[in-house]
């Protein structure tokens, strides 16, 4: 009895100390060691091959309705991804490319778009100072001041235009193509003047 007793403690010590870690685990790994996150970034450039033909090969979509992913937090990226191999964000052409990488995949192609510089988009100039109070008072406590967001909030400076009023306008009207609580508090008073300036604030912002 003790000597089973002692083999299945075995067991588990063995299988606690050669857990593989998580991939949010991972990333802080390869950010704490810059030689190890400049090979991860070149293996995400690699990885991130079928992503290229909607979100572009340097992250800058090349549809006006997708979303750029240069320049994002990895932490929030990382974090879109698992959510969309897992069900949770519903779109089937996404679910379907997800989840076919490994979680070392994930992780490079989070810090390969991360580590990509944004370039701002072309706003209407007589909008851009309207948005920016819209978004200093609705946006800017989950969003940042510079509205590059962070693990948790996506980053909207430099977006495209097309898709930023799109997607503010369907958190708005609550249709169930978005859902997020603290989304729709937040835009539930937008007018569409108000939604097309936050987003011709948003996308000029570098």
């Amino acid at each position: 009895m003790m000597r089973s007793f002692l083999v299945l403690a075995g067991l588990l010590v063995s299988t606690t100390l050669f857990a593989q870690p998580t991939a949010p685990e991972r990333l802080k790994t390869l950010q704490a060691d810059p030689a190890a996150q400049k090979a991860a970034v070149e293996a995400g450039k690699k990885a991130a091959f079928f992503c290229a033909n909607c979100h572009g090969e340097d992250g800058i979509s090349k549809a006006p309705e997708v979303p750029n992913l240069a320049g994002q937090n990895p932490a929030y990226l990382l974090e879109q991804i698992r959510k969309f191999g897992s069900g949770e964000r519903k779109d089937q052409f996404m679910q379907g490319l997800i989840k076919v990488l490994k979680d070392e995949e994930r992780v490079q192609i989070a810090l390969y778009y991360a580590n990509i510089a944004v370039s701002p988009s072309t706003a209407d100039a007589a909008k851009v100072p309207h948005g920016k109070a819209v978004f200093a008072k609705l946006c800017v406590r989950c969003h940042g001041e510079q509205a590059r967001g962070g693990e948790l909030f996506p980053r909207l400076a430099g977006q495209k235009l097309p898709y930023l009023q799109t997607a503010i306008t369907q958190y708005r009207d609550a249709k169930g193509i978005r859902s997020n609580q603290l989304m729709s508090i937040a835009t539930s008073t937008l007018k569409n003047d108000d939604v097309t300036a936050v987003a011709n604030y948003l996308t000029q912002l570098p």
